[in-house]
């Protein structure tokens, strides 16, 4: 009942709050014998943690990863995987000001009108620190999908309404912290950042997710169609608000010989589909696109009112990103590789 779980086959379920001692996850359904421990779940966090580029929080956290339950002599055992993260930078005091007060475009209200009780530091469960406990479980998803060749890719396809024209190097995008494949964009993008800092203001972007070597047959009609829950799983991270597959938007502008990806001996002609049909991977790349809002957190000041319904004036201190890109990139990633892996396995118990 309390949202905090998801997948079938493969399973996880995420705890702890931004300001709490630590945040982590519980891992059910994974088989035994993969090879896993803390330094392969490390080099995924590290691609997350706080502290990272012009947009990221000043907010330092290692994001070291311990392994409580599930593994035993670097292999996983089949039973719960349990990974803890400490927090170790949480400042609460930064929020004693504002405790009383509904922050615009923050989960403050709802979760007070849902439970009669919210965790004010650093919005609690609804912060972004949740996030790194999926970053944990897609690690070892990853190693799910390994043996079967599945890679995951992310990129920056747009932030502040700056957006690269094409793709002809995807490597590209590690020259820059923006995890951008366009330098020339991703000029445009740091300064964009920069003025919008001083303002006291935030920015949003795109974000593009590309599945590679997925096997024809993944998906479950009706309701648990594979584009339903790559959405749903997309969609669940806190600061996304659209989700595209394939064409996404473009589809209904197109006609039906236009969006149709016409069927050749050596393949799909096109993937406007992005690699899925009628809820079923089709063996083409799975590309799919997540829209992502601004951070809620600014230094401008807006309208609000207390708990009481009062209304006062607000200005959100403390330490915030500027932008959720580029390190919700690695979390769309695992949300991906959470969603194939757990296919994987119901389609494998399906043809066994």
């Amino acid at each position: 009942m309390s949202g905090s779980s998801f997948g079938k086959a493969f399973n996880i379920t995420s705890f702890g709050e931004s300001h709490g001692k630590a945040t982590g996850v519980v891992i059910q359904g994974c088989p035994p014998g993969i090879t896993i421990d803390e330094t392969i779940i490390q080099k995924a966090l590290d691609k997350r943690k706080p502290g990272q580029g012009p947009a990221g929080t000043k907010r330092k956290e290692p994001d070291n990863p311990v392994i409580l339950s599930g593994i035993f002599k670097g292999r996983t055992t089949g039973t719960p995987i349990t990974v803890l993260i400490e927090n170790k930078d949480a400042k609460s005091k930064s929020y004693d000001e504002i405790e009383s007060l509904f922050r615009p475009g923050h989960g403050d209200y709802t979760y007070q009108a849902k439970y009669g009780i919210r965790d004010f530091r650093g919005g609690g469960r609804a912060s972004a620190r949740e996030t790194a406990a999926r970053v944990a479980a897609g690690a070892v998803a990853q190693r799910v999908l390994d043996p079967h060749n599945i890679k995951i890719q992310t990129y920056t396809l747009e932030l502040g309404g700056i957006r690269i024209e094409k793709v002809d190097d995807l490597s590209l995008k590690e020259k820059n912290s923006l995890q951008c494949p366009d330098p020339a964009a991703a000029l445009k993008m740091e300064k964009k950042i920069t003025d919008v800092k001083k303002q006291g203001d935030s920015l949003g972007g795109i974000v593009e997710i590309i599945a590679s070597n997925v096997p024809a047959g993944l998906g479950e009609p009706v309701f648990d169609k594979l584009d339903a829950d790559i959405a749903k799983a997309l969609m669940s991270i806190g600061a996304v608000k659209a989700v595209e597959i394939g064409a996404g938007t473009r589809a209904s502008q197109m006609t039906g010989f236009e969006n149709n990806d016409q069927i050749l001996q050596d393949g799909f002609q096109t993937n406007n589909s992005g690699g899925i049909l009628a809820g079923i991977s089709n063996g083409d790349d799975i590309i799919a696109r997540v829209h992502v809002k601004p951070i809620p957190s600014i230094l401008k000041t807006q309208n609000t009112i207390d708990e009481n319904g009062n209304p006062v004036e607000i200005s959100t201190r403390g330490r915030h990103d500027i932008c959720a890109i580029p390190r919700i990139n690695k979390v769309c990633e695992a949300m991906m590789a959470i969603v194939l892996t757990d296919h994987l396995l119901r389609q494998k118990a399906l043809t066994s």
